[in-house]
């Protein structure tokens, strides 16, 4: 909340505080100071103020990319159609008229942080495109190339390497407290990761002597002619399963089935208990 007159805070803050933290500062300068220290979700903005007027302090923030997306709504006595162009131009998202409405009030900050979520999700989801692309493009396009120029004994340390990065790099991007505990979790785990490389795979609990969960997948991480011009490919599948397994401490082992790259219609990994 920015307002030069406190009993404005003080009434946005009585109307607030029982669903949001809040922080006030008292002119335009002091909000500017203060915006990236608390990392605000929507800011309530006075327009009348000394020294920086709100569309000038809202022009500041819509400029700078470290807050250009937070949502602000000017609160102002003026209801002018000048007035609201300013707003515009100066970008703001919302308006409210002094005296406010509680419920108006609570309204138009429940619909931008709809909004706010709505962009920063696509923003995820587009971080998530750009790693699978990016992994992708390394593995299928420059490894092959790589391991055909070293000796044998060292093509697998090198493709340990690569999966140890790859898992590393996607675990950012994976929640496992959202899957089951125990063996029939970690096939989730095991879906999810190789899901962000842009496959699609499912893990089904099999309940047949030692194993323990079946993996399918019907698209291919990599893509079906790139596994099955590169067969290694399948093998790191393989690998990114037996690294999550170690990560999470599971007693199962990781057979291969079934891999496009050998030209099987499908993949299929089980998860086996390891027999000591």
């Amino acid at each position: 909340m920015v307002d030069d007159e406190i009993m404005n805070i003080e009434l946005l803050r009585a109307y607030l505080e029982d669903d949001y933290s809040i922080a006030s500062a008292t002119n335009g300068k002091e909000a500017l100071e203060l915006i990236p220290v608390e990392k605000p979700d929507v800011i309530l903005l006075d327009v009348m103020m000394p020294d920086l007027n709100g569309y000038q302090v809202c022009e500041i923030l819509k400029k700078d990319p470290e807050t250009q997306f937070i949502p602000v709504i000017m609160v102002t006595a003026l209801s002018g159609r000048d007035d609201w162009i300013s707003g515009i131009e100066a970008g703001a998202d919302e308006f409210l008229t002094k005296p406010v409405n509680k419920m108006e009030l609570l309204t138009r900050i429940n619909s931008l942080l709809r909004l706010k979520k709505m962009h920063y999700d696509l923003l995820e989801e587009r971080d998530k495109l750009n790693l699978q692309n990016k992994i992708r493009s390394v593995l299928t396009q420059i490894i092959p190339t790589l391991l055909r120029t070293l000796p044998a004994e060292q093509k697998s340390i090198v493709i340990h390497q690569m999966i140890d990065m790859v898992v590393e790099s996607i675990l950012e991007n994976t929640d496992p407290d959202s899957s089951e505990e125990g063996h029939e979790g970690i096939g989730d785990i095991c879906c999810q990761i190789i899901n962000q490389l842009g496959a699609d795979f499912d893990s089904e609990k099999i309940d047949d002597g030692n194993t323990i969960v079946h993996i399918h997948g019907n698209v291919c991480p990599w893509g079906k002619e790139e596994a099955q011009l590169n067969p290694i490919l399948c093998t790191i599948s393989r690998g990114i399963f037996s690294r999550i397994l170690d990560i999470y401490g599971q007693d199962l082992e990781v057979d291969a089935l079934e891999t496009m790259g050998n030209g099987d219609e499908q993949c299929l990994f089980q998860l086996n208990k390891i027999e000591y």
